[in-house]
């Protein structure tokens, strides 16, 4: 008889073998006080990969004796869905329908899951690693709870390789000495699944070698299992490794790099519009003010990719990567709001001068709100030398102009009419 997979063979059945998610799951945690008292709401688990969403949904499943249906966004239609709320109807609604990457779902297909939601027909479990304010719809939204799955820690992931050693000990009857665990917690990033199938690739390996005394070393276990793990896991660590070397390409303005980068993603399925999210950000943090059609580019690249799908968006990746490589930079906008919220955070919050408080009253006329301002409008230049600041941090510079011909202009134009700030 084959073997179980380790990672199957270690999914906890109850909460209190669950491994992770404490501020969920622990005593008088909100998920688990909603588990125990029976009633539990429809709900969207939203977290990074192997942190235990499927198990997470099966134990709540079995722990309200309740019926569970399972679907799979990426193989899945509207035509499934009804299958299964037809059937949970019968059932009198007691059921769960589980959705995993209900991020996949289309408009259509989530729209379908609009009525049952509401009836109670089904108690909707979706599990998503992407961000659910982009990738579920509002009414969908509005009748789920969002809970946020955390990375799993290192104790969390100590406590699953303990109960790994202990397991494959039984299994093959052998001596695991778990001398080193870092190579192991860092292939892992994070994910219980990756981290259970590095331990059994690395011991099954080891005993093929014919060793019965099994010693966990960093060297020998990236040696070993490094070379054998898939070399793009669009949910792993070399998945967030491309993309990093992918937006590192588009900052530094090699379009040769970048495109490179997107190909390899291209060719591993990735989802066309993570990519064109990457980029939509990029497009503001490092070209800005530089290029400003730049972010109406990504923009328009996501809202494109959306529409077609693959594999046509790959033309429109492309040409919206060799854009953005291609256009000047400047980090200016990005360094400006992060200097304005340590800013914020180290002042605290600063009255507003009473020249810009709004003055809608006759009582707060007389304290002086909007007393002494000056309509821009009204003078020459549409431009009047009044103070925007609190008068604590009064000419507090926090936007630097980049190097570039744009933010160039914008110096100059800044120095000519803000004396105060240094430009």
């Amino acid at each position: 008889m084959a073997t179980q997979p380790l990672a199957e063979e270690l999914r906890p059945s109850t909460l209190d073998e669950y491994i992770g998610q404490e501020h969920l799951i622990s005593k008088n945690a909100v998920l688990r006080r909603s588990i125990e008292s029976g009633r539990i709401p429809s709900m969207i688990l939203w977290g990074p990969p192997g942190v235990g969403k499927t198990t997470l949904a099966n134990i709540i499943a079995n722990s309200l004796n309740l019926q569970f249906y399972t679907l799979s966004a990426v193989s899945s239609g509207v035509k499934d869905v009804r299958q299964v709320i037809d059937s949970a109807f019968s059932l009198g609604g007691n059921a769960i329908l589980f959705i995993d990457e209900i991020h996949r779902f289309s408009k259509s297909q989530q729209d379908s899951l609009l009525g049952a939601v509401e009836k109670g027909t089904i108690t909707l479990i979706g599990a998503t690693t992407e961000n659910p304010s982009f990738e579920v719809i509002s009414p969908l939204l509005s009748r789920c709870q969002v809970y946020v799955l955390k990375p799993l820690s290192e104790s969390n992931l100590q406590l699953m390789l303990e109960k790994a050693k202990s397991v494959l000990e039984k299994r093959y009857n052998i001596e695991i000495v778990l001398k080193e665990s870092e190579a192991l917690f860092r292939i892992s990033g994070g994910d219980g699944r990756k981290l259970y199938n590095a331990i059994e690739l690395y011991v099954s390996q080891e005993i093929a070698s014919g060793k019965q005394k099994i010693e966990i070393l960093d060297e020998r276990v990236l040696a070993t299992v490094q070379e054998n793990l898939v070399m793009y896991d669009k949910q792993g660590e070399m998945h967030y490794d491309i993309v990093s070397a992918f937006i590192k390409s588009l900052r530094g303005s090699d379009p040769n790099g970048a495109v490179y980068w997107l190909a390899r993603m291209v060719e591993a399925g990735e989802d066309p519009k993570f990519i064109a999210r990457r980029m939509l950000i990029l497009a503001s943090e490092d070209i800005g003010n530089a290029n400003p059609n730049a972010l109406l580019l990504a923009n328009n690249c996501f809202d494109a990719v959306s529409k077609i799908g693959w594999p046509e968006s790959r033309i429109i990746l492309s040409q919206t990567a060799i854009y953005l490589a291609t256009s000047p930079k400047s980090n200016a906008a990005y360094m400006a709001i992060k200097e304005a919220q340590s800013l914020v955070k180290k002042t605290g919050n600063l009255p507003v001068p009473l020249h810009l408080r709004n003055a809608p009253t006759k009582l707060m006329k007389q304290q002086g709100y909007g007393k002494d301002y000056k309509y821009a409008h009204g003078y020459e230049g549409n431009f009047v030398n009044i103070e925007f600041l609190p008068s604590s941090i009064s000419g507090t510079q926090l936007f630097v102009p980049g190097n570039n011909p744009r933010e160039s202009e914008m110096r100059s134009k800044l120095k000519a009419l803000w004396k105060r700030y240094g430009y």
